[in-house]
């Protein structure tokens, strides 16, 4: 018996067993791959048939141990094993007039390689050979349909004609014994898929090692497949976006990726009149892919930044503009290659969403052949990202119209100097929420801030919250006091549906005094920080959230605030964190208002927001106050020496940050400043003894005023100063108000400017 039919028996033995203990599709397929390896390696129906019975009757493989007759299972192996040989052998009757044929052309060929021809001839998938090297040696006609490659052709060394290159690694055919899918490039430029089954044998003649194996045509399967993987990665990806920016940031990558196209652009009309709006996805920003150079409309790549700096900004030429312009009025779902009419598509368009205001542009790294599994795929991508854009859209529209409520329940208010006011909703704003602050001038310069927190979310609690900041704000406005208000906002909260157990804390500001006198109905602490100190709870004035219990009288304390310090008002959302414990986030909070002297209200409530925010981002809304105390008067006596000037820079500019004045105007004060200590530098003391420049500065509640002296000489303007002289005019034009009083010993420049109350609206910042 040789090796190859001793081999042979081994396996279809443990086949068998294998299919006994528990029958099976998975076994009856190693049946019938058992046959297809008889048929290649030559085993006959008798000796497969003998070797089955003697199994069955000499290690007892019949009946199971429980006494069960397993007969039934074990021919329906043996049938499975046979329905190979059986399909060859019918195909060998169907092909013996061509057998006959070839015996007549070649009498010198042996019988059995004419048989063995037939056979494989015979065989619907793909057959070959391999030799040692790798080369194919031998390969039937269905081979050379199925790539393109005959037996015209033969021998096929290494490296194989229909290997694609820029594909993943696959085992060269007859290169190991194994199962597996590959891609292959027909001859005629087309990528197919084939499933490969190859075995190795060993010739009996002279030891050398062979192998054979099929190949089957699995593109339709292989395709359909890949087509519901891109259509779900892309449904995954654009799933989550909330915004047509993000969509199309996403998902253009995504269906570019797809597709193998080498750009993507979706052109997107605002508005009847404005020029669309690019969105480009591409492998190589500086390949031309129909956009020329010069740019008018921004184009946003993913990972770019979405500023001047950060956009390009291009113009697509005429022919891309008059396709998409073209392909945006096409009825929805329809798509078209491009050139039209040509074997091979350089690309396609078609609209996004049935609305006619975009369009999607799909360019191809080189012309290609379009199947009609590209449509179904491109079908299938396109509708999903339409159908995400336009979900996008929804969200887009919901947003605005939530936000435009929450502006309105809060109201525009106008921010006195030194104050920030900053409202963040934990979720996209798609709901409302019940927390508030106001802020409201009253009469003799004190000023009145109110943050309150109602108990829920949605419309509900914004309908509470809206009815409730009315109320205060009147309350302060006829002189009602912390204490107070919050007792006669208890009465209206009682009348209120869901106004029960609303938090609040009021309180009123005296900045020339300063003093904070405020009332606290179960709400967070304000917390008070002085310059360069640890900021401390400001925790008297406590009672019972409105309307919980009937309280005779609302406490109210009243604590100095020292010039320069920091006082925040703010609602839970701020410092609540699941499983962190509440003291830690306070001491958080009064660390980040220890340094916070020298920074502006805005960047104080940034630092805090930042410093304060969980990774996960904040579970609850956040409406926060941020209000700074002017600071001492600053007082500087220096040399007239034109080397002290960085240092009365320097100082002023620090003080002016701690006062709170916007970065803008600070730069127009410390630039007027400079010139008139320059003056004084100058002139004051010229031919004289060295004498010493005076420079004060004083902040009110609405004005701020710099003086700078000096005991020298008044110099009048000469009447051509030439290309100087004009610092008195830069003076004036950089401060409100100038005066210069030169009738005493020495010269006093006092320049002055109104703080400018701010605008501000909510769901923004200041």
């Amino acid at each position: 018996m040789s090796a190859v039919l001793a081999a042979f028996r081994e396996a279809y033995a443990a086949a068998l067993r294998l299919h006994l203990r528990a029958p099976n599709q998975n076994t009856l397929s190693e049946g019938y791959e058992l046959g297809r390896r008889a048929l290649v390696e030559g085993v006959s129906i008798l000796d497969l048939t003998e070797h089955h019975f003697r199994l069955l009757e000499l290690e007892g493989l019949g009946s199971a141990p429980d006494g069960t007759d397993r007969s039934e299972a074990a021919l329906e192996f043996l049938l499975q094993t046979m329905a190979a040989l059986d399909v060859a052998t019918r195909g060998f009757l169907d092909g013996t007039r061509r057998y006959e044929q070839q015996r007549s052309r070649a009498d010198d060929l042996a019988g059995r390689d004419a048989f063995r021809t037939a056979l494989v001839e015979s065989l619907q998938d793909g057959f070959f050979v391999v030799d040692a090297e790798g080369t194919l040696i031998e390969v039937n006609s269905a081979f050379g349909a199925l790539t393109g490659y005959g037996p015209d052709g033969i021998p096929y060394p290494l490296p194989h004609p229909w290997t694609v290159e820029d594909a993943p690694r696959y085992p060269d055919l007859g290169t190991e014994a194994a199962r597996f899918v590959m891609p292959i490039r027909h001859r005629d430029g087309r990528q197919l898929w084939l499933a490969v089954s190859t075995s190795s044998l060993v010739k009996p003649e002279n030891g050398e090692r062979v192998f054979v194996g099929t190949l089957r045509d699995v593109t339709a399967e292989h395709d359909a497949r890949a087509r519901d993987q891109a259509v779900s990665r892309l449904a995954t990806a654009v799933g989550a976006a909330t915004s047509v920016v993000e969509v199309l940031t996403v998902g253009l990558e995504e269906l570019r990726r797809a597709v193998g196209a080498e750009a993507a652009v979706v052109s997107v009309w605002p508005s009847h009149t404005a020029g669309p709006e690019l969105y480009v996805s591409e492998d190589n920003p500086h390949t031309a892919t129909g956009l020329a150079p010069h740019i008018t409309q921004p184009i946003r790549r993913r990972g770019e930044a979405e500023t001047t700096g950060g956009e390009s900004r291009r113009v697509l030429d005429a022919r891309a503009r008059a396709l998409l312009d073209r392909a945006r009025l096409q009825p929805g779902r329809s798509m078209f290659a491009i050139p039209e009419g040509e074997s091979s598509s350089e690309g396609i368009v078609a609209p996004l969403g049935e609305s006619g205001d975009s369009a999607l542009w799909l360019r191809f790294a080189a012309p290609r052949v379009i199947t009609a599994g590209d449509w179904a795929l491109f079908s299938l991508l396109v509708g999903h990202l339409s159908l995400a854009v336009q979900r996008a859209r929804n969200f887009d529209q919901a947003r605005s119209t939530s936000l435009t409520l929450q502006r309105a329940m809060l109201g525009p208010i106008e921010l006195p100097p030194r104050f920030s006011v900053h409202y963040e909703p934990a979720l996209p704003p798609l709901e409302i929420g019940g927390d508030w602050y106001d802020v409201v001038r009253l009469e003799g310069g004190a000023i009145g801030v109110v943050v309150g927190d109602c108990v829920g979310r949605g419309l509900s609690a914004a309908v509470v919250m809206g009815q409730l900041r009315t109320a205060a704000r009147a309350l302060l406005l006829r002189g009602a006091g912390p204490a107070q208000l919050l007792a006669e906002l208890d009465t209206v909260a009682a009348r209120i549906p869901g106004a029960m157990c609303t938090t609040v804390c009021a309180a009123i500001l005296d900045p020339v005094r300063g003093l904070v006198r405020y009332s606290n109905a179960g709400h967070m602490p304000p917390v008070l920080a002085e310059p360069g100190r640890q900021g401390r709870l400001l925790e008297g004035g406590r009672a019972f959230p409105l309307a919980t219990f009937d309280i005779p009288r609302r406490p109210e304390a009243t604590t100095a605030m020292a010039p320069g310090a920091t006082l925040v008002l703010f609602t839970d959302g701020l410092v609540e964190q699941r499983g962190v414990d509440i003291d830690d986030r306070f001491v958080e909070l009064a660390d980040e208002l220890s340094r916070g002297a020298g920074r502006l209200p805005r960047e104080v409530a940034d630092s805090v927001l930042s410093r304060l925010r969980p990774s996960g981002g904040y579970d609850d809304d956040v409406a926060m106050v941020v209000y700074r105390q002017p600071p001492e008067p600053l007082r500087l006596d220096v040399p007239a020496d034109a080397r002290e000037l960085s240092q009365l820079r320097r100082a002023l500019r620090s003080w002016l940050a701690a006062a709170a004045v916007p970065h803008d105007l600070a730069v127009d004060l410390v630039s007027a400043a400079n010139e008139a200590c320059s003056n004084s530098i100058e002139h004051a003391y010229l031919g004289g003894e060295p004498g010493r420049v005076q420079l004060a500065a004083d902040s009110g509640v609405d004005c701020l005023t710099i003086e700078v002296s000096d005991t020298g000489v008044w110099r009048p303007l000469p009447a051509d100063p030439g290309n100087r002289g004009r610092g008195i005019a830069m003076m004036r034009a950089l401060t409100d108000q100038l005066d210069i009083d030169n009738s005493g010993p020495g010269t006093r420049v006092r320049m002055s400017v109104r703080l400018m109350a701010v605008s501000f609206s909510a769901a923004g910042r200041m």
